[in-house]
């Protein structure tokens, strides 16, 4: 994967082990890069005193067209939704001039001691609203 200047965004081709007997990229692989991308995205943040800890809820993935082997994909995150208690981020994934596909996530905060579901610290807030989309 090779990173762009801006964290989040990500630009890749295609490789062999991630397309099935068609040359078709497999499903799996869509939501694998879409949560690395995330992870460079989320790696820029400020930190942040007690932070909580976040689990994904949901992941949804739409293809428009599949990718092939070899061909070029842009990887972009941006924030989708901000809850009191979760963040929603939305990665495009295009080629060319061509949306293939989006990879929603949905994160929800929990407290680190019990797990019980927790408020989206102030300051990460306030970082999310720059890349809302």
């Amino acid at each position: 994967m090779s990173q762009s200047k801006r964290p989040g965004v990500t630009e890749i081709h295609v490789p062999f082990r991630d397309v099935d007997m068609n040359g078709r990229m497999f499903l799996a692989s869509y939501i694998s890069y879409a949560e690395s991308v995330i992870a460079s995205f989320w790696s820029a943040r400020p930190e942040v005193e007690d932070e909580p800890i976040y689990n994904a809820s949901k992941i949804t993935c739409v293809l428009h067209r599949p990718l092939h082997y070899d061909e070029p994909a842009l990887f972009t995150a941006a924030v989708d939704k901000i809850g009191v208690r979760s963040i929603g981020f939305l990665v495009s994934i295009d080629t060319g001039e061509e949306r293939a596909a989006e990879v929603e996530i949905i994160w929800q905060a929990r407290s680190g001691e019990d797990q019980q579901p927790a408020s989206l610290p102030e300051e990460t807030r306030d970082w999310l609203y720059r890349f809302l989309d």
